[in-house]
């Protein structure tokens, strides 16, 4: 093949290339929606086509090798500009992570055992005004006693709660940091 075919060819090509141009942008923006960055893919497209036009098998199927083109500088963008983030960098923000409802369900745990440790009357009046909210009022009228039984109930329920608790995080930490020696 001498210089003037080789030469016709390549102005052949280049002007079909330019027919294309306008398809190649209308693909490109519909993808990305963004003119600039339509604008970049088709150059890069068609650079890509000018420098690889040995690979171009059958003329007739220049469409679909023009997209095939496009539909790789389009993906080639994506891993451009993805942002990596070094996995020790990632900050985790759930808060509800297995430990901690693992703890959360053991602190539940205790309490529910210490209130079930509770006398009747000190267990009905704990769990009406701190886990329910009612009022010292409106205990009184559920449980039918006066108001200065239901506060004094309340007084010893707490105390002996807090004493209850105390114990079994004294009695957790020391299970936790006793050994065995091995004879």
């Amino acid at each position: 093949m001498n210089v003037i075919t080789t030469l016709c060819k390549h102005q052949q090509f280049r002007r079909t290339l330019a027919e294309y141009r306008g398809n190649l942008y209308r693909i490109a923006y519909s993808w990305c929606h963004n003119p600039a960055l339509a604008d970049d893919l088709v150059q890069e497209t068609l650079t890509k086509a000018l420098k690889n036009s040995s690979q171009l098998r059958d003329p007739k199927t220049v469409k679909a090798w023009l997209y095939r083109i496009l539909s790789n500088c389009w993906r080639d963008h994506f891993r451009r500009s993805k942002d990596t983030v070094d996995v020790d960098d990632v900050v985790l923000i759930e808060t509800n992570t297995p430990d901690r409802h693992h703890d959360r369900q053991q602190i539940v745990n205790r309490v529910r055992n210490a209130i079930a440790c509770l006398p009747m009357g000190q267990r009905q009046v704990i769990t009406l005004v701190d886990l329910e909210g009612c009022t010292y009022i409106e205990v009184a009228q559920i449980i039918d006693v006066p108001i200065g039984t239901v506060m004094s109930r309340l007084s010893r329920a707490r105390k002996a709660l807090k004493e209850r608790l105390l114990e079994s995080e004294v009695e957790s930490c020391s299970n936790v940091h006793r050994l065995r020696t091995v004879p």
